[in-house]
């Protein structure tokens, strides 16, 4: 039988990293999609030729990874760049997400995505989808505590985002993490767990 699979997935800020490691903790093989991207995209990854071909020198900095901040501008100012931009990485991180995947070694997986509800390649890819869910507040308030991120900042990308609706419309289940700690979090993670994966307590780490 095949180990089940989950795709993770929230808003930006919706405590979804903190879910993610969670369950890692818990004995789940993180697959974070985040993650790959940042590895395709530092100096010598595999979407720095493509991504300089597609945009030009300017994206690209003096060490020759991605220029984050010149992307980020770029793809708030225009809509297409941004597609651009995940019509390259999206198969990469998709060929890296199955190999990292393959290594599991029969434990469940969980494919963090923030862009899962954005994507029908990754909903035919698990078996479940768990989402992270939490007022535009609590969001808005996390983002823009993180160092060089301000509350418009984090305005513009909820609104790129898939809504909080549209989200909660794939899910099999939804952790609403606002106004909780991180211990009632936790339990929350605990409970899922022993719905989904009754052997749950006996994976490694957990």
């Amino acid at each position: 039988m095949t180990a089940l699979r989950i795709g993770l997935t929230g808003g930006i800020g919706s405590g979804k990293s903190t879910v993610a490691a969670l369950l890692a903790a818990r004995g789940l093989h993180l697959v974070d999609t985040d993650a790959l991207a940042r590895e395709l995209t530092q100096a010598g990854g595999a979407g720095i030729a493509p991504i300089a071909a597609a945009f030009g020198a300017g994206v690209i900095d003096a060490a020759g990874a991605l220029d984050r901040e010149a992307m980020r501008a770029l793809a708030f100012a225009d809509a297409g760049a941004k597609a651009r931009l995940e019509a390259i990485l999206h198969p990469l991180i998709g060929e890296q997400a199955g190999a990292r995947a393959a290594a599991a070694g029969g434990a469940p997986v969980v494919f963090d995505v923030p862009l899962l509800a954005e994507s029908n390649r990754w909903r035919a890819r698990v078996d479940r989808v768990l989402v992270v869910d939490c007022g535009e507040a609590a969001q808005i308030a996390r983002v823009a505590a993180r160092p060089g991120w301000s509350e418009d900042a984090a305005r513009r990308v909820i609104v790129q985002q898939a809504s909080r609706a549209r989200r909660r419309a794939i899910a099999d289940a939804v952790i609403h993490n606002d106004g909780i700690t991180l211990a009632a979090l936790a339990a929350e993670v605990a409970a899922l767990l022993a719905l989904w994966l009754p052997g749950a307590a006996a994976l490694p780490g957990a």
